[in-house]
């Protein structure tokens, strides 16, 4: 765990020479990077999302490839698509971006629900199928996506299905001022991403998402996990909850926020840190929410509040 733990710490310390002052959001997107799971960067423009996606694909050393989706974009462009070879007289195979370890794409919801579903067998099944013939994504496979608001003019809602298969959701937010000075500063005569190196190997990545898994969890941890998900399902202001693959994500990311913390075991704490990063995404609020401007985040934090820890007593 020790060594999964010091692979975790040399990355960030690597990203964060390119994204100044945001340690957690880069220490939450590591955490999802050692559960396996993807990512989902959303802000508005100029904040620093494909800069953060690039920064952690610069420091492993794994195979990269950038998707920039546009209203035009089709899904063989990025499963890949067979062409006939008139001199073999068969069809052949070219792969498409997404046959990468890390893929990032770029501002995904300017792409058509269509061409978004293209990315749902590889993201959860980590294998894409061309003309009925399945080829496996080699590990580690992460999908680094960012988005701008819904509201911004030409961006389409991502599906269901597609947020859901995202582990977490984070966003930047604007720096601060003196941070703001930085950036400024250090990115007079060249942009630090021109050189940002690679700092792990692909393998030592691989062993480090091993290595989270191991992470003691205990019965009564699970049925708080399990307690925290099951409100979802029954909240008032929620019209769709989190689905079992929720609860995993919570599970996972529970395991690896304990690792961050130099444990082998998961505290409540754990879970209450990643609670809402990992489930408020998911969420589908009714009508009448939207109407009154309640979050997926705001209903996670009632949740939490209300959720007792098992094992707690309450006092008379």
């Amino acid at each position: 765990m020790t060594v999964a733990l010091q692979v975790a710490q040399r990355v960030i310390a690597n990203v964060e020479k390119v994204i100044i002052g945001k340690h957690r959001e880069v220490e939450l997107t590591l955490l999802a990077l050692l559960c396996r799971g993807h990512i989902l960067i959303e802000d508005v423009p100029g904040v620093g999302k494909t800069a953060l996606a690039k920064a952690i694909s610069r420091s492993l050393g794994c195979t990269f490839k950038r998707i920039q989706f546009t209203p035009d974009l089709l899904p063989s462009d990025i499963t890949g698509i067979s062409i006939y070879n008139q001199k073999t007289g068969e069809f052949e195979f070219k792969p498409g971006p997404i046959l990468s370890q890390i893929v990032l794409a770029d501002e995904i919801n300017r792409a058509t629900p269509k061409t978004q579903s293209a990315l749902l067998e590889s993201m959860e099944e980590r294998q894409v199928t061309v003309d009925g013939i399945t080829y496996p994504l080699a590990e580690p496979f992460i999908v680094l996506a960012t988005q701008n608001p819904i509201e911004y003019e030409g961006t389409f809602p991502l599906p269901e299905a597609q947020l859901d298969r995202f582990m977490i959701r984070i966003s930047l937010g604007y720096p601060a001022a003196k941070d703001e000075i930085e950036i400024l500063s250090r990115q007079q005569m060249t942009h630090p991403l021109e050189n940002l190196g690679q700092v792990v190997s692909s393998q030592e990545i691989v062993a480090a998402q091993a290595a989270v898994r191991e992470v003691y969890v205990d019965e009564l941890v699970k049925q708080y996990i399990v307690a925290i998900v099951e409100a979802t399902r029954k909240h008032e202001d929620v019209y769709l909850g989190a689905s079992p693959r929720g609860s995993l994500a919570l599970y996972r990311g529970s395991q690896a926020r304990a690792l961050l913390d130099e444990r082998n075991y998961v505290i409540p704490d754990d879970v209450k840190a990643v609670a809402s990063i990992t489930l408020a995404h998911r969420l589908i609020m009714s009508p009448s929410a939207r109407m009154k401007n309640v979050t997926g985040t705001s209903v996670i934090d009632e949740i939490l509040r209300r959720v007792l820890v098992p094992g707690t007593r309450v006092g008379k």
